[in-house]
């Protein structure tokens, strides 16, 4: 009699194999849903991202057009720039000046006597009180660091330096010490005051309404302290520096060089170009978003691939409310301007912008307040763009609150997740334990076949 064959240990069922089978039977098409839906919510927050990223961006580009005042850009030039450099704001009204520049600014700057010992030569000890535009500080200078070179270690550390660097010149007649103001003009002069000790620092003091004369101790005055000073129209005006903000309303001009006399042509002027580039970038701005979003809206016939956002009511609704904002006509404006369309800005049937550049110039030319007023004014285009996409951004606004509930949703499918390796595990479990049981069964079975073959096998055989 044949016994009952299996392979492997006691039954020879594969008991691994057959659990693993039917866990992943049973599991795999709610394990498919999860991933589904968490492959659909993961694809809609990257969505939103982009979405985001792509009305930021073109927010940006708003931002220097939303305002009136941004299109009174005045743009300032030098007829000579080796004399002076010159910028304007939007307070400078267009006009041409000559300009001489007179002096410049200079830093009061003062020399010791050469001390033949060089930096290590013995000054003196005391102290010196030194005042830099009426601000003084008082340096000490002790009786074993009276070096040359201790008393410029002193001047430069003193807390209270108010604005005076000290160097040392090494010339062939010995080591001079340089006293040199941080600031220019003639409210910065230096003046140096010895007391004390044995007298040596008179040797670098000095008072600009007296100063020595050589070869009198004291220090000597290798650069005055002086204004700097431009002349406009015949009126002389002067700075501490070179740089003189407002010598004409809006202006500001940076002296270079003397120019010795000679005057030099300043023009202001509206400055066309840059608001031409102002409101290019905002149409490249737009493009660049509406590619974005037709990009998450779209969908392919022939691929029957579709946008992440196809068919999203907030896609639609932030899609609508822009090209409303374009194409409506802005109310309560001065100029004759009410639509983009009316400065060369059109929609081509892609919904791109487009900039006739040539009408656009025309415009500026003829109405620049008008084509502001279109942008920047309270109801202008640029205006209204700006407010809505800053509601559509804010941390409360729509989406935001979509994305909120988006990554709820994840949260969701990580307990979904947890729930279902826990349920598959207990699966498992209890399809192991049928398993085991019926491995033990037949194993059983299997024992009880031998001993029955093995007592058949014994019995005396008919006719034996």
């Amino acid at each position: 009699m044949a016994g009952i064959q299996a392979n492997g240990v006691g039954s020879g069922l594969d008991i691994n194999s057959l659990v693993s089978q039917l866990v992943t039977a049973e599991g795999t098409p709610l394990q498919q849903r999860i991933t589904r839906h968490e492959v659909a919510v993961t694809t809609q927050i990257s969505a939103l991202g982009t979405l985001k990223g792509a009305l930021a961006a073109f927010k940006t580009a708003l931002e220097p057009l939303k305002s009136v005042d941004t299109f009174q850009s005045r743009k300032a030039t030098s007829a000579d720039p080796s004399i002076f450099t010159v910028t304007a704001d939007t307070d400078a009204v267009a006009g041409s000046y000559n300009v001489e520049v007179v002096h410049l600014a200079k830093a009061n700057q003062l020399a010791s006597q050469a001390f033949v010992g060089g930096s290590t030569a013995n000054v003196g000890y005391g102290s010196l009180a030194i005042s830099v535009g009426g601000k003084t500080f008082n340096v000490t200078i002790d009786q074993d660091a009276a070096t040359l070179d201790d008393v410029r270690n002193a001047i430069n550390s003193a807390a209270d330096n108010t604005g005076v660097q000290a160097t040392l010149l090494n010339t062939a007649a010995g080591s001079r010490l340089v006293l040199t103001a941080n600031a220019t003009g003639a409210g910065s002069a230096i003046k140096v005051v010895a007391s004390g000790g044995n007298g040596g620092l008179d040797k670098l003091t000095y008072d600009p309404l007296a100063p020595p004369v050589p070869p009198a101790p004291g220090l000597t005055q290798l650069q005055p302290a002086q204004n700097a000073q431009i002349r406009i129209a015949g009126f002389d005006i002067d700075s501490d520096t070179n740089v003189f903000e407002n010598a004409i309303d809006g202006v500001t001009i940076t002296a270079v060089a003397e120019s010795e006399g000679e005057e030099v042509a300043l023009d202001v002027a509206f400055d066309k170009s840059s608001v031409q580039d102002r409101i290019q970038k905002f149409v490249t701005g737009y493009n660049s978003m509406q590619t974005q979003l037709a990009k998450l809206g779209s969908y392919d016939a022939e691929t029957k691939a579709a946008g992440p956002l196809l068919g999203d009511s907030l896609l639609r609704a932030i899609e609508s409310e822009t090209r409303r904002a374009l194409t409506n006509p802005v109310t309560g404006v001065s100029g004759s301007y009410t639509t983009l369309a009316s400065i060369g800005i059109t929609t081509s049937a892609t919904g791109a912008l487009q900039v006739d550049s040539a009408k656009l110039a025309k415009a500026l030319d003829a109405d620049p307040q008008g084509v502001a007023e279109l942008f920047g004014s309270d109801t202008g285009v640029a205006a209204r763009l700006y407010s809505q996409l800053d509601d559509r951004l804010k941390t409360a606004g729509d989406i935001e609150g979509r994305n909120t509930q988006l990554k709820s949703e994840l949260k969701d499918i990580d307990r979904d997740k947890q729930a279902f390796n826990l349920r598959m595990e207990q699966v498992e479990a209890r399809y192991r334990k049928q398993f085991t049981a019926l491995d033990t069964l037949l194993s059983q079975m299997q024992s009880t076949s031998n001993y029955l073959t093995q007592q058949l096998a014994n019995l005396p055989k008919p006719g034996a």
